[in-house]
């Protein structure tokens, strides 16, 4: 880096400009590390190779997350065990899906699962998607008819779902899960698909679709490094208040009967 791009973090850090990008999921792909730095900073272990596509692992080893643009049709991979670890699960998406998207299910995958039971399609109708049944295949539509979320079955009885967004020209992404992917993490994606904020991205990287609004902002380096620093913050605290509060845990086992006036062995 030359001494001119650095002077962009100093005192007299120059703005630059971004665009806020609605609505989301016609927005592009935007920067991985959205994703990658929250799983870091969670505890999962980076094993990328060198100049090779990202992989990440949870602490637990039961998930995979990879996103490698350079191989048809390219795009992110979610690889997982539940319940007793010998049932699978797998989430693909698309290389042009929003990464603020991706991290509705990525974050979640870090975090305990709430107690009350998942509803894909109640963040959905309260941003007021239009839903449908036919043919065994239940539907939500975008009010603006860009995006959608099905959960469909075909004539042998094989389910999944199936998302996406695309504009009039056809561009876009889809993504499908298959039928066993946990039901909360499939919630927490569709959450963040009915999103009604804009996303953020810089001058250069904003699709170039009809459907889409934008609104130019100026911003300067350092606000953009505070606020990738404060998620990764909140990722960070999280994962050590999970930590702390296993080892803290009190002992819920008796401990050995030692009789009155016995001897005591220091451990």
């Amino acid at each position: 880096m030359n001494k001119k791009q650095w002077q962009g973090w100093g005192p007299d850090e120059q703005a630059e400009q971004h665009y806020l990008v609605q609505p989301r999921a016609l927005a592009g792909g935007g920067d991985v590390r959205h994703v990658s730095a929250f799983l870091r900073a969670s505890g999962w272990r980076d094993k990328s190779k060198k100049d090779g596509p990202l992989l990440m692992e949870s602490p637990d080893r039961t998930v995979r997350v990879a996103y490698d643009p350079c191989i048809l049709p390219g795009g992110w991979t979610i690889h997982g065990r539940a319940g007793d670890a010998t049932v699978e699960w797998s989430a693909h998406l698309g290389r042009q899906t929003p990464v603020e998207i991706v991290a509705g299910l990525t974050d979640a995958l870090t975090r305990p699962r709430s107690a009350h039971a998942p509803n894909v399609w109640a963040p959905l109708q309260e941003q007021n998607w239009h839903t449908r049944f036919a043919d065994q295949n239940y539907t939500a539509t975008s009010p603006d008819g860009a995006a959608w979320m099905q959960y469909r079955q075909d004539a042998d009885g094989a389910a999944m779902w199936w998302t996406g967004a695309k504009d009039e020209q056809g561009n876009g992404w889809t993504a499908h899960f298959t039928p066993n992917t946990p039901m909360h993490l499939v919630q927490a994606f569709s959450t963040e698909l009915a999103g009604p904020d804009p996303v953020m991205r810089p001058r250069g990287r904003v699709p170039h679709s009809a459907q889409i609004r934008t609104w130019s902002v100026s911003v300067k380096p350092s606000q953009l490094s505070a606020w990738q620093q404060a998620r990764i913050t909140a990722a960070r605290a999280a994962t050590w208040a999970r930590t702390s509060a296993r080892s803290t845990r009190p002992r819920t086992t008796a401990r050995p009967y030692n009789p009155a006036g016995g001897a005591r062995t220091r451990h």
